[in-house]
């Protein structure tokens, strides 16, 4: 088989359909036909069969070895393991970006499915608008991002993939989390497009943009977290999040994103901030594109990031007109998005709705201005200067206190005018909550003022959001003399979207006191150790034992064996944190051995060795809360799942064709 041949042809089979896709939805949305808009529909499913189909031969020739293939000579290697070699579709620039047209097709499947027979004087303009990224994208991947391009030498081997993108099986979900977030955010974009050109948004086509946005939220925050947990346990410093500027390239539309799930809340329950609802969902997918560029143009040096590509100019060029696009369409709609509500307090759910989008809004500029400010600076003067994490760290515990502020007092305020009698007896109980996290704080001797600033506030919105998840059961018991399991049934079924919201809150709750008391716990030692020899960290005891060599068919494995315990004499295991050498690097990679151990992880880097094992050099540390980061995981997840799980329809409504064909009768 041609794996050149077939994949080219795909590629520019999907290219070609996604085109005609969008003649056919054109044409739709300005004669109103439903049966070029049904085929432009069916267009989007063939582009998704043609991309994975495109996908999948490129994973084939990758399993094959079929260094004919320009990819496979890039980043195959015969000796690679399968599971490393799979990994290698998303490991280099051209094949990550065949990767985002196969996600791209999965959305347009879906969401193409999911809009028949709904909204018809919304979804040609939304498909339309999908069909056109379509077709970038399958330029881009035709043209000079194209993996398929078949090689005048074949060589007999190739280098491997990025040592850093094979050292941790994470590496195989981190990378596909973080598509299908980027990638999501374009299902949204054409939705909010669509509202925009059409000069209405009505409830209904509000719902499917708050939906996708949330599916597409989701998944980037998963990946951001799976990329601090791999960067943790792969980049031996440390730490989960330095705020590179390919870091900052994720968060970014994160904030973005997350600004929008707010202000959504309050448009549809008030009939505010229309335009700024709409604006966020565009500055998602305009950040998302941005993010690309970063990672992809080579501007940006990170261990993250691709090399230099001359897809780089193309996607600057696509930012600029989707920019442009984005700000036209507002400015010629703006007229037609005034709100119909209004804030009726300061001290109401709305107002807080209203800062919070302040505060998202600002923290977003903040990290933007951050990252590209060195850029913008050597582009214009020639003078290279950087924007490190003082900087970042500076601008962001202020805001994100603030914040979490804002998730503790936003369940407290009602909507419209408040009767402050009720909203005292309401702050009662956070109140206790922030005392007691700030408590508990001061047991620790290096808490700083932002560390017992931070667990408060973490105290005041964990209890503020578990007794406004507690009320509406309490009141059902109360009201009904239900048990606790049928009541709680019975609320979450009633307002699925809020107990979603709720779990979610709780889960970055977490993620914000993990990140105060990881940073300001933190221990570390640095220690040259011969064999026999002990050092200590806090109360754990680490004596080195001896060094192993072991050849894998792929890499050289140096290993140092330590025996742990802690004051008390209990055993704690043998770590052995590695240094990993392969053929396509010079410079070793190390293998933190890291373990959690109750509320704190212990964690051992190697630095160095002697050939005869006479020495080694370790850093341990000993890092406080970091595993509440990772088992906010599940809780983000639960969450997003309780918020987008259908509502069970009631049976009248089900059997209603059947009720009335029994009346007729």
């Amino acid at each position: 088989m041609n794996h050149s041949i077939l994949g080219q042809g795909l590629v520019l089979g999907a290219t070609a359909v996604a085109g005609f896709g969008t003649m056919l939805a054109l044409l739709a949305m300005r004669r109103s036909s439903p049966s070029r808009l049904e085929a432009s529909r069916i267009s989007l499913k063939i582009y998704a069969v043609f991309m994975w189909l495109a996908n999948l031969t490129m994973v084939r020739a990758l399993l094959q070895d079929d260094f004919s293939v320009s990819y496979v000579a890039k980043v195959g290697s015969r000796a690679s393991p399968e599971w490393v070699k799979i990994v290698s579709l998303w490991s280099s620039l051209e094949g990550s970006i065949l990767l985002w047209g196969a996600v791209l097709g999965i959305y347009g499947w879906f969401f193409a499915a999911s809009m028949k027979n709904r909204f018809p004087e919304y979804v040609p303009g939304a498909l339309t608008i999908f069909h056109i990224i379509a077709v970038f994208f399958g330029c881009l991947i035709a043209g000079p991002a194209d993996p398929f391009t078949p090689m005048a030498e074949v060589p007999a081997d190739g280098p491997g993939p990025n040592p850093l993108l094979q050292n941790h099986i994470l590496m195989v979900v981190h990378p596909p989390l973080l598509y299908f977030g980027y990638v999501g955010m374009t299902v949204p974009f054409c939705i909010a497009s669509a509202a925009l050109m059409k000069g209405q948004i009505t409830p209904g086509w509000l719902k499917p943009l708050r939906q996708w946005t949330h599916v597409a939220w989701i998944f980037l925050t998963l990946g951001i977290i799976v990329g601090g947990w791999w960067a943790y346990e792969v980049l031996g410093w440390g730490g989960y999040w330095a705020w590179d500027p390919v870091e900052n390239a994720s968060f970014l539309p994160w904030l973005a994103a997350t600004g929008y799930l707010h202000s959504t809340v309050a448009q549809e329950r008030r009939k505010i901030f229309k335009a700024w609802t709409l604006s966020l969902v565009l500055a998602s997918f305009i950040l998302t594109i941005l993010g690309t560029f970063m990672t992809r143009s080579g501007v940006f040096n990170s261990v993250h990031s691709f090399t230099q590509s001359p897809i780089g100019p193309i996607f600057l060029a696509f930012l600029a007109v989707t920019i442009v696009f984005s700000v036209v369409l507002l400015s010629a709609r703006m007229h037609l998005l005034e709100d119909e509500g209004k804030i009726a307090a300061l001290m109401s759910r709305e107002a807080a709705f209203l800062l919070n989008n302040v505060v998202f809004v600002v923290f977003t500029f903040t990290v933007l201005l951050g990252t590209v400010f060195p850029l913008v600076t050597e582009a214009i003067k020639g003078v290279k200067i950087s924007v490190g994490e003082p900087y970042f760290d500076q601008m962001a515990a202020p805001i994100g206190l603030v914040l979490v502020f804002l998730m503790g007092i936003g369940p407290i305020l009602p909507w419209g005018r408040p009767d402050m009698k009720q909203v005292k007896e309401a702050m009662i109980l956070p109140i206790v909550g922030a005392i007691v996290a700030a408590g508990l704080g001061t047991l620790h001797e290096r808490s700083s003022l932002w560390t017992l600033a931070t667990f408060a506030g973490c105290g005041f919105a964990a209890t503020a959001t578990l007794r406004d998840m507690w009320k509406p059961i309490a009141d059902r018991r109360q009201r009904r003399q239900e048990g606790i399991l049928k009541a709680a049934q019975a609320a979450l079924s009633a307002n699925r979207r809020r107990f979603g919201g709720y779990v979610i809150h709780i889960g970055v709750i977490a993620i914000i006191a993990a990140i105060a008391g990881s940073r300001a716990y933190k221990t570390s030692v640095e220690v040259s150790l011969a064999p026999g020899e002990s050092a200590q960290v806090e109360d754990i005891t680490l004596t080195y034992l001896k060094t192993r060599a072991n050849q894998a068919p792929h890499r050289f494995e140096v290993a140092a064996d330590f025996a742990v315990t802690t004051q008390s004499g209990s055993a704690l295991g043998t770590f052995s944190p590695m240094l990993v050498y392969y053929p396509s690097q010079r410079e070793p990679i190390g293998t933190p051995d890291v373990r959690t151990m109750g509320n704190r992880d212990i964690y051992f880097s190697l630095l160095a060795f002697e050939k005869d094992g006479s020495r080694v050099s370790v850093k341990a540390y000993i890092m406080p809360m970091v595993p509440w980061l990772w088992w906010s995981i599940p809780i983000l997840a639960l969450g997003s799942i309780i918020s987008l799980w259908p509502r069970r329809r009631r049976k009248w409504q089900e059997n209603k064709a059947t009720l009335a064909a029994g009346v007729k009768t």
